[in-house]
Parts: structure tokens; C-alpha cells; sequence
């Protein structure tokens, strides 16, 4: 049987809304080091670079995990 998919229905952008509300752009820069996290944050340009940075995406997808568990 196949496992479910933890982050099936989490769009990326409610997920990095989340984080930053978790942790703040600072918190998250220091979790996951992107420039896009540390000079001049945005949900926006974060969404953009993470849509097209497929190891940077995995990243925060892990943290969110890793949040939502503990």
C-alpha cells in the first residue's frame, strides 16, 4: 500500500506562509540558506525561485515537515 502523501493539498504558497509566520524571514534564512530568504524577502519572489529550484524547494518542503511533526 502506498504511503500518503504528507504535503497532498499544501500549496506551496500556504506552506512558505506558514514558515515565515513560524519562524520569520530571518528564522527561515537561517533554516534554509537561499538568498531569496535574506535579501529583501517577498511570499512572491520566494514562490518564484523555489517553483524553479527543485533542491531548495525539497528543503522547505522538509522543514515544513519536520515543523508540522514537532
Amino acid at each position: 500500500m502506498d504511503s500518503v502523501d504528507p504535503l497532498h493539498g499544501v500549496t506551496l504558497e500556504a506552506l512558505l506562509t506558514e514558515l515565515v509566520a513560524r519562524h520569520g524571514w530571518d528564522g527561515l534564512a537561517q533554516r534554509v540558506d537561499v538568498r531569496c530568504f535574506k535579501n529583501d524577502p517577498s511570499i512572491k519572489s520566494s514562490l518564484a525561485f523555489l517553483r524553479k529550484t527543485p533542491w531548495a524547494r525539497q528543503k522547505v518542503e522538509e522543514l515544513y515537515l519536520r515543523s508540522r511533526a514537532g
